[in-house]
């Protein structure tokens, strides 16, 4: 396949996971200036070294070595990490997919297809995972769970207790969970005509009634 249609793809690729998926579903816009300054680097770079004999060692090492870097350089969630691997990604197939042919634009389609489907935001939008500070120590992990579950208004499926205090009286939890389904509630106003309630969510946060202070880190 021809070099300059490999970049072509490559800058298409790259703008279609920056602009139509990364930045519509979470808003991060030094991200962005990232994904796209690494992908054109990596691209550039693997480009001008795709004629050496060692190209396909000094494209892993330069994967590696960006990543090192990058990760090391601030705090990425597990999503962002995705959505950086596949610039770099990008990246190296256009600057070394000459010689793969169209395997090369194969993978940069599978790398989108794969992204957009699963950072999909509907693919399991009711599961969730939080850092739970509670105003109070509970050793006891049954406990906790039930705690939890009563206090988030969902069904617990993970724990990990990153501290426990028992001379402040506080519990740092990092908790998986999964939303309850919430069904309306159909009743009679008297007049014969059906009334829709919803159920209310169950509040987080709140510092009256000895209820625990959430902290959410997503």
């Amino acid at each position: 396949m021809n070099q300059l249609m490999l970049y072509a793809v490559d800058l298409v690729a790259v703008t279609i996971l920056t602009f139509a998926l990364y930045f519509p579903r979470h808003r991060r816009r030094d991200l962005v200036v990232a994904y796209l300054g690494v992908n054109v680097g990596v691209l550039a770079v693997s480009a001008t070294l795709s004629a050496s004999a060692v190209a396909a060692g000094l494209g892993l090492g330069l994967f590696g070595v960006l990543s090192i870097i990058r990760l090391r350089s601030t705090e990425l969630s597990q999503h962002e990490v995705a959505y950086y691997f596949a610039s770099l990604a990008l990246g190296l197939l256009g600057g070394l997919g000459t010689s793969a042919g169209w395997l090369g634009l194969a993978g940069s389609g599978l790398i989108l297809l794969v992204m957009a489907l699963a950072d999909h935001p509907r693919l399991f939008a009711r599961h969730h995972s939080e850092l739970v500070v509670l105003d109070r120590a509970i050793p006891d992990q049954t406990e906790l769970i039930a705690y939890l579950e009563q206090l988030l208004g969902a069904r617990v499926h993970a724990l990990s207790v990153q501290r426990l205090d028992l001379v402040n009286d506080s519990t740092w939890v990092d908790v998986r969970y999964s939303e309850a389904r919430r069904l309306p509630i159909v009743t009679d106003d008297g007049a014969g005509a059906p009334t829709t309630l919803h159920p209310s969510t169950p509040q987080q946060g709140t510092t009256g009634g000895g209820h625990p202070e959430l902290a959410a880190a997503r």
